[in-house]
């Protein structure tokens, strides 16, 4: 994607919105999304959350571009993100779940890696635009550090600052708290508020995390077995009534009557 290389005038660099209209995903017989229709407002933060297999990482996918749906359709600001000629017009950067950095690569070199194939910039602005990410997430220390070297947390906001380097319009977050302890996570989840907010970029987030779901979403939607249950804010979500969503959010432990005995067999 092309990028303007000035990191000083953002007029042109407004948030964008996304629609997703009646859209369903099947891998062979397997039906993954289920008529999934939803909005997301340009500049809030939108939480994806839902058990483990219910197809959040899929419709995530799926609003990136990575994957064409069965049925239905995702538009960015109207405009359809397989389509090469919106990913030229909008900005958009996914952190993906294991932050997906390569070993061979320093911090520095993995930031400057795309814009410097891709020709995005002169090599002086993109070394001005890695160094702004690396300081805005307090990396700038660890500039000529491997990803053996650095810890879980480390690498998530490496993972962050990469994203940033592409001055994105629309952030996707795929888990961006898993593996890490209540510090760290609550860390992240400031982080990615913070950037919101210095930024005035659309933020989706998939995520099973429900303090950051509650506490930096604007609104939360669930998803379960492919089907969208709600879309509430996280005042709505506490007064939520569908059993299934209250036990999501809080599960209680029966020792008397354990839930893995009612797991479906695979």
């Amino acid at each position: 994607m092309k990028k303007p290389c000035s990191t000083q005038d953002r007029s042109d660099r407004s948030p964008v919105g996304v629609e997703v209209s009646g859209l369903s995903k099947k891998y062979g017989n397997q039906t993954v999304l289920r008529d999934v229709s939803l909005s997301v407002v340009p500049g809030e933060i939108f939480v994806i959350m839902g058990p483990s297999g219910s197809g959040k990482s899929v419709l995530l996918r799926q609003i990136a571009g990575l994957d064409s749906p069965t049925a239905g359709t995702v538009r960015i600001n109207g405009l359809d993100p397989m389509n090469p000629e919106t990913r030229d017009r909008f900005a958009l950067a996914l952190v993906f779940q294991a932050g997906a950095l390569f070993n061979s690569l320093s911090v520095y070199d993995n930031l400057a890696l795309y814009p410097l194939e891709h020709r995005l910039c002169p090599k002086k602005d993109i070394h001005d635009r890695v160094m702004r990410a690396l300081k805005i997430l307090s990396l700038e220390n660890a500039a000529k550090k491997f990803p053996s070297e650095l810890s879980g947390g480390m690498k998530k906001r490496v993972a962050i600052a990469r994203a940033l380097v592409m001055e994105p319009q629309l952030m996707l977050y795929d888990e961006p708290t898993s593996e890490l302890d209540p510090v760290m996570s609550a860390t992240i989840s400031e982080i990615i508020a913070t950037l919101k907010h210095e930024f005035q970029v659309t933020t989706i987030v998939v995520s099973h995390d429900r303090d950051l779901a509650l506490t930096i979403g604007d609104r939360v939607a669930i998803l379960m077995k492919g089907e969208l249950r709600t879309v509430s804010t996280a005042a709505e979500l506490r007064r939520v009534t569908d059993p299934d969503v209250v036990d999501f959010l809080n599960p209680q432990i029966d020792l008397k009557n354990p839930r893995y005995q009612k797991l479906e067999a695979l």
